[in-house]
């Protein structure tokens, strides 16, 4: 059976444990990864020596990247509907999958580690602006393409690709854009996107520390109204894997 090595919380571990429920795929999973056993571990680092989750072992075949595993997933489990097997079709899946693991991913990292993971090393006023403005500038041309299409990242039908930008799509709305001025010992503000069936699977909130100095300097920098993204995180959250793995009330 396939297992897959990676705490459930991870947003890439998630794509592989969606595209598992797309396929109807068993599999067992280990909880590898921060607050679980460290991917430092030699016997872990003899799959994976970047000490990265996911990792899936499928028999004796061993491979790692999440984008890899779920294309190597639809190939080898008859997910043809997930990776089409027109040149142009699959062509225009990876293109949009590689943008999410590119130019998305990186406008959003510093941001997301300020103000939804409240980390101390992501306190800088400026550089949490400009990776909120960058952030809407890439879901902008989100927007502009699910506009277009009127359905899926792809085209009409959804694929690989979904599952990748369906996660950031969560991640979008599950994060603040302001960091609020609490109190020591404050409550943080509980998470708003996980779907009204979704498996209760979100750890509790953390407090974010009340020395964030970031917080008195931020500019004020409303997200956008993206309609196109919105209509398109709900058409997602109508599919059981997503409610389970992707809009869950983990960001």
């Amino acid at each position: 059976m396939l297992k897959i090595l990676g705490k459930a919380s991870s947003i890439n571990v998630r794509k592989v444990l969606w595209t598992c429920a797309e396929l109807n795929l068993p599999f067992i999973r280990e909880d590898w990864g921060a607050g679980f056993r460290p991917t430092s571990d030699p016997e872990f680092l003899a799959l994976n020596p970047n000490a990265m989750v996911p990792v899936i072992e499928d028999g004796d075949f061993v491979l790692w990247e999440s984008n890899s595993i779920i294309r190597y997933l639809a190939a080898q489990y008859g997910g043809d509907a997930l990776y089409p097997a027109n040149r142009k079709t699959r062509a225009r899946v990876d293109q949009w999958m590689d943008w999410q693991a590119t130019d998305l991913n990186r406008s959003w990292s510093y941001a997301f580690m300020a103000l939804a993971r409240h980390s101390l090393a992501h306190q800088d006023a400026a550089s949490i602006d400009a990776s909120r403005r960058a952030w809407a500038f890439y879901m902008g041309i989100l927007d502009a393409r699910l506009a277009a299409t009127k359905a899926y990242v792809a085209g009409d039908a959804f694929t690989l690709a979904d599952i990748a930008i369906g996660l950031s799509v969560n991640r979008w709305f599950a994060t603040p854009f302001a960091l609020p001025s609490l109190a020591p010992n404050a409550a943080a503000p509980a998470a708003t996107n996980a779907a009204p069936s979704a498996a209760p699977t979100a750890t509790p909130a953390t407090t974010p520390p009340a020395s964030l100095s970031a917080a008195a300097s931020l500019p004020a920098f409303d997200k956008p109204a993206l309609p196109a993204v919105q209509a398109y995180y709900d058409r997602l959250t109508e599919r059981d894997g997503y409610r389970l793995y992707g809009r869950n009330g983990l960001a």
